[in-house]
């Protein structure tokens, strides 16, 4: 079992790309059970007896009545109600473990420093403490068991667990059955689930109706935090601008569009590429953010090599709805 590095450059630096045969990966993934090394995401801890209601006013989510090994996202907004953070948040014994996008951690616990007037709480950088280690298919249950710092997730279970101990629990995973696999495998399944990932899949301009964080991240009937206003109005009363869809991408190329490519169409820039990857099954895909102005059946163009794109049509969320009215309290019910 080789782990091949991402290469420089790549959001995912310094965890496994792949183990040899990523479409394998994503197959044993699929079919059965597999495990990720996402050690590269953040940790922030916030202990403090405020700890729950502090982060109920900064944030988008209903997070009060948060139980003891409990699990939620929410979103930190600007005023005009763009997402600047995304975090996965579990309660356990009396800390609140934030898990973030490498990268985006120092920012959020600024923000978080910022914020603390005479709150009882003391956020901190934890990575250094915890991991995250990602378990994906239908028989995740058969290797973990839900609970503590174990949570369920969309493509099966996340563990944080000791950094220290990281190697020995990913090893112990493989060893009760998981598959090793790498960040390859991973986003080609996360892109196919429509799970937006913060800076990849959304740009400064994004809001949360646009990416599917309504009902997830952003609970609806709770108000007083930064952005609720905007996320008020579009629900009640507008519509996104732009929409999160899937695209299928021309297959007889090799090069897949980069993060951040104009989707073209005829010749005017309608969207923009977020993850492009290829799926074992539907091949090259990709998420994009794209004008809502666009028909469904367009023939869009995309990347350098101006790849044709399609947008699927079953990717399509209700046009006269939001994604969800209730926060869910712990993902993945």
């Amino acid at each position: 079992m080789t782990a091949i590095d991402a290469p420089d450059g790549s959001l995912d630096v310094g965890v496994p790309w792949h183990y040899g045969d990523p479409f394998a990966e994503q197959r044993a993934a699929t079919r059965s059970v597999a495990v990720v090394d996402r050690s590269n995401r953040e940790v922030i801890a916030v202990p403090g007896e405020d700890r729950l209601t502090w982060l109920h006013n900064l944030t988008s989510q209903h997070v009060l009545n948060l139980r003891d090994g409990e699990s939620t996202e929410l979103l930190v907004l600007d005023v005009q109600g763009r997402v600047e953070h995304h975090a996965v948040l579990t309660e356990f014994e009396g800390t609140a473990w934030l898990d973030v996008e490498p990268g985006t951690g120092k920012a959020l616990l600024a923000y978080l420093e910022s914020m603390k007037f005479w709150s009882k709480v003391e956020p901190r950088d934890a990575t250094a403490e915890k991991a995250v280690l990602s378990v994906v298919g239908p028989q995740t249950s058969s290797v973990v068991t839900f609970g503590g710092l174990t949570r369920p997730m969309p493509w099966g279970a996340d563990l944080l667990v000791s950094r220290a101990d990281k190697d020995a629990e990913f090893a112990r995973l493989v060893e009760a059955g998981a598959t090793p696999a790498g960040t390859l495998a991973f986003e080609a399944l996360r892109v196919e689930l429509l799970r937006p990932r913060l800076g990849v899949d959304t740009d400064d301009r994004t809001i949360p109706h646009e990416v599917r964080w309504i009902g997830t991240a952003v609970h609806l009937n709770k108000g007083c935090y930064r952005g609720q206003e905007t996320v008020s109005k579009v629900e009640n009363v507008g519509r996104p601008p732009r929409r999160m869809l899937l695209l299928h991408l021309d297959g007889s190329l090799d090069a897949l569009p980069e993060t951040g490519d104009p989707v073209l169409l005829d010749g005017k820039v309608v969207g923009r590429i977020g993850t492009a990857v290829r799926h074992h099954e539907l091949g090259p895909i990709a998420l994009a953010l794209i004008k809502r102005s666009v028909p469904l059946d367009a023939q869009l163009v995309t990347g350098e090599e101006s790849v044709a794109a399609s947008i699927d049509p079953d990717s399509v969320p209700p046009d006269n709805a939001a994604l969800g009215r209730e926060a869910v309290r712990n993902l993945g019910r």
